[in-house]
């Protein structure tokens, strides 16, 4: 009894170590890795390392609420006033801000980071900046953490450019242009995509030739 005890367990420990070994074996030859889409996107979700795609801030502009804009700037009032000839608080006056440079209150210490950047306070790079300061100009001194909402952004900006600057609005794009604009850039992301799994093919070709020599 004790020799077929001894037996069957020889045989299930040979059987262990052959599976143990295919397994290695078929590892050297078959690997896998991350795939470059995980599953199927949910809508409303943002992919990792990717952002949301936004509506153009033109396209905001021409549906903005101005009083809902007034009301969005009292999150601003702590620290800045809009109003002409108003004071310089922590943060600059406002009044007039909309088309003037970075930093173009003579006297006021704003940081390098935001004076550096060419330009002037356009509707795009106004949004840019509201949507978070720190990422428009990394090193500044402003410690708003910014509005989230694109829509609250296109109010806010809307009401401030009637506070002594009074741009007028840019152009909405056409529902046509808009559609054409993003239909070439998912042209040209498929081609990217195309080229590099072509070269991630290459690249594993090249692996399991050199794993099997």
């Amino acid at each position: 009894m004790d020799n077929r005890t001894n037996t069957i367990a020889g045989w299930a420990l040979a059987g262990c170590t052959a599976a143990l070994g295919l397994s290695i074996i078929s590892g050297m030859y078959f690997h896998s890795e991350r795939p470059e889409q995980m599953g199927y996107p949910i809508e409303g979700v943002e992919e990792a390392g990717g952002a949301a795609e936004e509506v153009p801030i033109a396209t905001l502009l021409a549906s903005a609420d101005l009083a809902a804009g007034e009301a969005s700037f009292a999150k601003c009032a702590a620290c800045h006033t809009i109003n002409q000839g108003g004071a310089n608080g922590i943060g600059p006056n406002l009044w007039g801000v909309m088309g003037k440079s970075h930093g173009h209150i003579a006297g006021f210490a704003f940081s390098d980071a935001l004076t550096s950047i060419p330009g002037n306070w356009d509707f795009q790079n106004m949004s840019d900046w509201l949507a978070s300061p720190r990422r428009y100009a990394p090193g500044t001194k402003m410690t708003f953490a910014g509005l989230s909402n694109p829509q609250e952004r296109a109010n806010m900006i809307a009401w401030m450019n009637t506070q002594g600057s009074n741009l007028p609005l840019p152009a909405a794009p056409a529902p046509g242009e808009e559609e054409a604009a993003e239909g070439a850039e998912g042209e040209a992301d498929a081609a990217a995509n195309a080229t590099e799994a072509e070269g991630n093919a290459t690249d594993a070709a090249s692996e399991n030739t050199t794993a099997a020599e």
